[in-house]
Parts: structure tokens; sequence; C-alpha cells
């Protein structure tokens, strides 16, 4: 049902008043009948103004209080509880029962066919005091400390002591059959267990602060395109003091010294740097030359120190075409020095 239905008497904070009643135009009869058991002077109860004048009445009274509920409270927090073998012993000495007790503020046999409750001041004042003196404090005691618990703990009284006093059990009409003589009255059909829930769901918990995000800064990849890495693809090459470019790179191009650095640098490249100490291979695959095809100039070799980093000079075009090179250079020590066009004949 919408709140703007109830009376003022429903607010929190609100006076006692009497009780707003809607009934039908035509009066059920389990209420007439209800009407009849309670009342103690005979009442004509024939038409529906007699009826609401009836119940009004009888729920206006100072006496109509009712007992939604029955809550076991510790009567101490838990700390201070007194231990004990027996059971028995500890539920008499530390447990206090609670009874839940509230008015009727609103009747709806029309609409939403529902009544209304709302708690006295005494139930309000002692569940608020339960709340503070002992839940809050068996609550702090079981959490850590931290710098805004006192703080966290302030607020949830208060929005207790808030949700507390705006609390209204609404329930069906039906509940009007548990009415005795004097306009009290208990509910029946379990619906105690409903109003039990619906308060203690008004207990909330104490959570601590969420755990803080701790940003970890990674350093940034180093790119290609990125200020500092061209050169991040290049070995570390170790060098002896840096010398001059002018000493290491002749001013003209010269065939023999690019021939002698062109060797030296593919040696160190492929892992051939020990190839002359290998052993000369046996007359019989090979026949000694009196001057060789081939000699070290013809391999391209780079300067024997450079500054680190620097990248190798690789000869022009018109370097290597000075060096004449015939394809029976490549043949030779394989037996294959006579020529290929003399094997053409057989």
């Amino acid at each position: 049902m919408p709140s703007i239905l109830l009376p003022a008497s429903a607010a929190a904070f609100a006076p006692r008043s009497q009780p707003t009643v809607v009934l039908n135009t035509k009066v059920d009869p389990w209420l007439t009948a209800t009407l009849k058991r309670i009342n103690r002077i005979k009442r004509p109860l024939n038409s529906v103004p007699q009826h609401m004048r009836c119940l009004t009445e009888t729920l206006s009274s100072p006496s109509a209080i009712w007992t939604l509920c029955s809550l076991m409270l510790p009567k101490a927090p838990d700390s201070q509880l007194r231990k004990d073998s027996n059971p028995l012993v500890e539920a008499l000495f530390n447990y206090q029962l609670l009874h839940i007790e509230a008015y009727v503020v609103h009747v709806d046999l029309v609409l939403q066919n529902e009544i209304a409750f709302k708690l006295t001041p005494e139930s309000i004042a002692a569940l608020t005091e339960y709340h503070k003196d002992i839940y809050l404090v068996d609550t702090a005691a079981s959490m850590w400390n931290w710098s805004e618990k006192e703080t966290q703990i302030k607020k949830l009284q208060e929005e207790f002591v808030q949700a507390i006093n705006k609390f209204v059990y609404r329930t069906s009409a039906l509940a009007l059959e548990g009415l005795e003589d004097d306009g009290a009255g208990e509910l029946l059909c379990g619906r105690s267990d409903d109003v039990k829930s619906a308060i203690m769901g008004l207990f909330m918990p104490l959570l601590p602060p969420p755990p803080r995000v701790v940003n970890i800064i990674r350093p940034a990849p180093l790119l290609p395109s990125s200020p500092g890495a061209g050169h991040w693809w290049q070995p570390t090459l170790h060098s002896t003091a840096p010398v001059d470019s002018w000493k290491v790179v002749p001013s003209s191009p010269s065939t023999s010294t690019t021939a002698d650095s062109q060797a030296a640098i593919w040696a160190s490249m492929a892992g051939f740097d020990n190839i002359q100490n290998l052993p000369s291979p046996t007359p019989s695959y090979s026949q000694p030359f009196s001057q060789p095809y081939c000699t070290a100039s013809n391999f391209y070799s780079a300067p024997q120190s450079m500054a680190p980093l620097s990248i190798p000079q690789l000869p022009l075009p018109s370097m290597i075409a000075q060096q004449q090179c015939s394809t029976s250079a490549g043949l030779g020590g394989f037996g294959w020095e006579r020529g290929y066009h003399e094997y053409a004949t057989i």
C-alpha cells in the first residue's frame, strides 16, 4: 500500500492518535462475529457505520496494545555475560525476553484489505538501548580498529533510531481475529515470525572500510619508435677506447683495406675465428697451389677497433667490382680446379 494512504500518526516520531478505519459497503461476517465476541456491552451492529464506530472506539482505547512478537536478547555485552557449565543457568542470568508491542494506526478493508501497526514508545526505547549498549559493543569488539570506526558506529546508531521510529508493520486484515475484549490482541498464524525477521533486519552490521587499491607503476616498454630505443636490436659490442673516425676509415677507398676489413667482420659474425687452426686437407682431395685463386683480400673485414654501437662500414658495389674472382676460385680445393668445361665432352 502506498505510504500516502497511511495516516499522519504512522509517521516517525508522531504521537498516537485515533486510527483510521475504512470499511466496505458490505461488512464481512467474520468482522461482525469478532466485534460481537469482544463487546462486553451488547451494541447493535446492523449497519456499516455501527461497525466502524465500534471498531474505532475499541482500537483507540489506551489498553489496545498488541503484542507482535517476543525477542530473546542478551542482558549485557558478551564480555560481561556469566559463564556457567549449566546452559539453563546461563540462559536465566544472561538473557531477557523483550516483548515487542504496537498499536493499530490504520485499517483498510476496501482497497488493500490490510491493517497497519506502529511500535509503542516503550518498545522503541528498549530496542534503541539494546542496539547502542549491547549490539554495537559486541560488533565493535569483533572488528579490528581503523581510523573512522567510532564515526561509523555513531552513524549506525543514528540510522537505527530513524529506522525503528519509521517501522510500520502491515499485514492482512484477518489479523483482527486476534482482537480481545479491551482492544488488545496478538498476531496469529505465524505472523509473529514475520515481525521478528523485519525487526532484526534493522540491525545493520559494522562493515570495515574497503581495501585500498595500490597502483603498481610498471615501466613503459621500449618501442622502436620511442626515443632511446633506436638500437635495442643491436648486440652490445665491447671495444677499446674510441678512435677518431678519420683514423679508422681512409678518405679514399682502397681495395686491399676494404677486403681485409670484410674478412675480419665476416669471420667474427659467422663464428669462424679459429678457422686458421683447422688442419689442411690431405693431398688425395686437394692439390697444392703455387698461387691461391682467392686470398684474404676477397673477404669483407671491418676495422679492428670502433666506437660503441657503430654501424659497420659495408663496401660499395664499385669496390666489389674491382675484385676479380672467377668460378674456378670457388671450385678449388675439391678436385675441380681443371675447370668445368673439360668435363663437357665426357
